[in-house]
């Protein structure tokens, strides 16, 4: 039992400093200089991480619920450096305010380090030019981003960009992840949510939405959802009862509740990734990587008129 106790302690820490590593390297590409320039992406994004996860330990531990350490997964190579971190907890929940209470504090703790450092790393940033080429990423921009954005620059010019600082990418890959986290499907995060406010009654709701986005894949195309798609379809889209799903959830927890679900509106952005199409007039890219005068690596964000 201790052996397997060890184990399930050492591996979560190994990769919890692999994927240290691995978006400290990414993050080096991101500012174009030395391995350690990496951490103004790594830092701020394993924080938002970190958060995130603990939200869901702590509050499992809370409610007595059984809960894994967070399962960090490192990938050595662009846009993120990770996929993000997993955590196993006990089907058997207690009743619908633990669902609630461990569902939505992950999401509104990576939040509080996301915005944070949305604002710092967007006032860090610089407009400037750039030159997209064929193998620049382009990100999308979340309404979210373009309202922040909008506090400190003027990108009204179609010869200007927001050059975007590292730190400001983490804060963007934060808010992604969070997003997405906060769909009403299945396990995900928004899924503990929607069930917690709707319980049994988002049966229907649920594969509304669950075949809306399948044919909404098909009809604009938008292939690169196919294995998330895929993924929850396999794990499930309903979400199962708790011991005791009578329990009032109360107006505070409700009105929380919708408020995050909301928030997908203003922070998810459906074309996250993508590569520009060959220039045209008047066109510009999202995203785009470039390096400023100063040698220092960034992301430049504008808008498409």
């Amino acid at each position: 039992m201790a052996r397997g106790g060890s184990r399930r302690t050492f591996f979560p820490i190994l990769f919890f400093f692999l994927t240290w590593i691995s978006t400290t390297f990414v993050g080096s590409l991101y500012a174009d200089g030395g391995f350690l320039s990496g951490l103004w992406f790594s830092v701020p994004l394993m924080t938002i991480l970190t958060c995130h996860e603990a939200g869901h330990f702590l509050q499992a531990r809370r409610y007595g619920v059984y809960s894994s350490l967070p399962w960090f997964i490192p990938v050595p190579f662009p846009p993120f450096g990770t996929f993000g971190a997993i955590i196993s907890l006990d089907a058997r929940i207690p009743d619908i305010r633990a669902l609630f209470d461990i569902g939505i504090s992950g999401p509104l703790a990576g939040l509080v380090p996301t915005l944070i450092f949305l604002v710092i790393g967007i006032a860090c940033s610089t407009v400037g030019a750039v030159s997209p080429t064929p193998e620049t990423l382009v990100f999308g921009e979340p309404l979210l981003f373009r309202w922040i954005a909008s506090l400190f620059f003027d990108r009204s010019d179609p010869g200007t960009d927001l050059l975007l600082h590292p730190v400001g990418m983490a804060a963007w890959t934060g808010l992604f992840i969070t997003s997405l986290n906060l769909f009403p499907l299945g396990q995900l995060d928004g899924g503990h949510v929607f069930y917690a406010l709707l319980k049994r009654r988002t049966r229907l709701a649920v594969r509304i939405l669950f075949f809306g986005i399948g044919a909404a894949i098909v009809l604009f195309g938008a292939w690169q959802w196919s294995l998330m798609f895929l993924l929850v379809a396999l794990i499930g889209i309903h979400h199962p009862p708790t011991a005791n799903d009578a329990l009032p959830l109360g107006w505070k927890r409700t009105l929380l509740g919708w408020l995050t679900l909301a928030f997908l509106f203003i922070g998810f952005t459906p074309n996250p990734i993508s590569q520009p199409e060959p220039p045209k007039l008047d066109v510009k890219p999202l995203y785009s990587m470039e390096t400023s005068e100063g040698g220092e690596g960034v992301c430049a964000v504008s808008e498409v008129f």
